[in-house]
């Protein structure tokens, strides 16, 4: 069952460098469905739903390795086997050197229209990749940009305008 998050919902998570959950807001924790303490720790693809192609998890990992932000539609799953879509911002977090130490991550609601859009897509980017691997999805990917004339944050923005 999809649930639907809330106008004024802000999902808050941090990881460390390998992406283990190292701190979540209480709606964080709420939505998930998860004790914090199941939570705290354990990879952040604990919440990866199986509707997710890993080529967007490839390019978010590209981005913030090279400490750039991101912005990207992410369908989570529930301990319980629901889901929500989130709008999320990921972004590197540095020490007072400008070492990365771990990556903040906020998201919010996304836009019902974009969600129905990026679901359309991602199952196409999914089926290319059980078919011809990631690469094969990122080329799908880039051929929607390309065909559309957009980078993929400007193509991401716009959806969620």
């Amino acid at each position: 069952m999809e649930i639907i998050m809330k106008e004024s919902d802000f999902i808050v998570s941090k990881t460390d460098l390998k992406g283990h959950i190292t701190y979540g807001n209480e709606i964080f924790i709420s939505m998930s469905g998860y004790e914090e303490k199941e939570l705290l720790n354990a990879p952040h693809n604990i919440l990866r739903h199986p509707d997710m192609p890993a080529v967007v998890f490839k390019l978010l990992w590209q981005r913030i390795k090279n400490k750039q932000p991101i912005n990207a539609y992410v369908k989570n799953q529930c301990k319980n086997g629901d889901y929500y879509w989130v709008f999320a911002n990921v972004t590197p977090s540095v020490d007072e050197r400008g070492n990365t130490i771990g990556y903040y991550s906020v998201r919010r609601k996304p836009n019902a229209k974009a969600v129905q859009t990026i679901a359309l897509i991602y199952a196409d980017l999914l089926k290319s990749e059980k078919q011809g691997g990631v690469s094969a999805s990122e080329q799908l990917l880039d051929n929607l940009l390309n065909k559309q004339g957009l980078s993929y944050d400007e193509f991401i923005i716009n959806l969620q305008q």
